[in-house]
């Protein structure tokens, strides 16, 4: 039985990768990168914060953002949960951290290749969740106002 290499053994694992199964790590970061949070951060960072209005396009040039205004960008995110999505995606290599020696501290991220590749997807699925919104809406409407035993289960 022949030995394999280190990088023989991360090519085999990635030729074998498949996430139908169970075991599969790829399950754990379609976990992670489906999450809104991931996707919202994603957006802001690969569009240079975008802009603040409602429905706009993710069409700027991509840049680093400090903390701060990350946290304004995306409304609602808690402190903690903006904290833990940075840290899973530096964790991850879809960010790079940046702590500039300040008073106080600047810390900025910016999206690694990697993430750019990611935000290209996500920018997509963005766009298409804002464009197709009233659709869902129109369609969740009418599935509520339907009495439940015209539902026909298939």
């Amino acid at each position: 039985m022949a030995t394999m290499t280190a990088a023989q053994k991360r090519a085999q694992a990635k030729a074998e990768y498949d996430a139908f199964l169970a075991e599969c790590p790829s399950r754990k970061l379609l976990d992670r990168i489906s999450d809104k949070w991931v996707t919202l951060i994603l957006a802001a960072l690969g569009s240079g914060g975008g802009s603040p209005q409602p429905g706009a396009d993710c069409a700027g040039e991509p840049r680093s953002m400090r903390y701060s205004e990350l946290a304004r960008r995306l409304a609602g995110v808690s402190q903690k949960m903006l904290t833990q999505t940075l840290r899973s995606l530096e964790r991850d290599g879809l960010v790079t951290r940046t702590a500039t020696p300040t008073v106080p501290v600047t810390v900025s991220y910016e999206l690694t290749d990697l993430g750019l590749s990611l935000y290209e997807m996500v920018r997509g699925l963005k766009t298409w969740a804002e464009t197709h919104m009233g659709d869902v809406l129109a369609h969740r409407a009418e599935y509520d106002a339907a009495p439940p035993d015209s539902r026909v289960v298939r």
